[in-house]
């Protein structure tokens, strides 16, 4: 087992209830958890500590949301996460701690800002026109036949542009996910974008990280990043993942759609900071 001190292991124990809380409320809260992994074991080697417990939380996530999830974006995004996730392996063939921190840190600001970029413009664009002087009033006419019920709409995740924007946030997101867990925040601001609803967020975001998570354990068998010692210390921390989760659930409902992206975008925003900083 690795060895750490008390202090250390608090930390470690209060990032897995983390873990567990994003998994069922604030996506983009795992950054912090990946941050205080890798601040207190060496940073590569924390990626294959903090993929187990990730899998935990995946699991408990997709009990409670397993029905809100949106498969046709599922299967948009899978291949280029895969493609993501290869590229991901090879650059941690050779990239060091530092080489890491910075690569993730600066990706995670980026989609920040486009994010924040995107939101604004969309904002400006839905800014109602002034009203206009009011006119004469008309002759009434016939009544006509009641309008046919609004059918809601997916989220925007069809046309080409869509197709292009799930293929870029799918690489991204695969790599950043290999290479430090860091695709949390990559997939919330993709599944924002979107337009995704909180529910439909949750469940699909469960879905994904769950399939791909456990299909990035072999690379991370291959690479030593798990391993007999990680493993042990991965079975005392699984204990703190469950309440995270609970707790979760319990403040889903009490937070509001536009607090809730806020709260994604802020979380993805400190994680980003921590990593380029260190």
């Amino acid at each position: 087992m690795y060895t750490v001190t008390l202090g250390e292991f608090a930390a470690l124990a209060a990032a897995s209830i983390l873990v567990g809380f994003s998994k069922t409320a604030v996506s983009g809260a795992n950054t912090v958890s990946l941050a205080i992994f890798a601040a207190v074991l060496p940073a590569r080697e924390s990626t294959g500590v903090l993929l187990p417990l990730l899998i935990v939380g995946d699991v408990l996530a997709v009990r409670t949301y397993r029905r809100h999830a949106h498969w046709g974006t599922l299967w948009r995004l899978f291949p280029a996460v895969a493609a993501g996730v290869v590229v991901g392996t090879v650059f941690l063939l050779w990239a060091g701690d530092a080489a890491v921190r910075t690569s993730i840190g600066a990706i995670l600001l980026l989609m920040a800002g486009v994010t924040l970029w995107r939101r604004r413009t969309a904002a400006r664009a839905d800014t109602p026109a002034a009203p206009t002087a009011p006119t004469a009033p008309t002759a009434p006419t016939a009544p006509t036949a009641p309008a046919a019920p609004v059918v809601p709409t997916a989220p925007d995740t069809d046309g080409a542009g869509a197709r292009l924007k799930a293929g870029s946030y799918g690489v991204l997101g695969g790599f950043t996910t290999m290479v430090a867990n860091a695709g949390g925040p990559v997939m919330s601001l993709y599944l924002l974008s979107a337009g995704f609803r909180k529910l439909g967020f949750l469940g699909t975001s469960a879905w994904f990280f769950l399939i791909v998570n456990v299909a990035k354990v072999p690379f991370s068998v291959g690479l030593g990043l798990i391993d007999g010692r990680s493993l042990l210390l991965d079975a005392l921390l699984a204990l703190f993942v469950v309440p995270g989760a609970f707790i979760g659930k319990a403040c889903v409902d009490r937070i509001n759609q536009k607090l809730f992206e806020r709260l994604v975008i802020a979380a993805t925003v400190l994680g980003g900071l921590q990593l380029l900083l260190r």
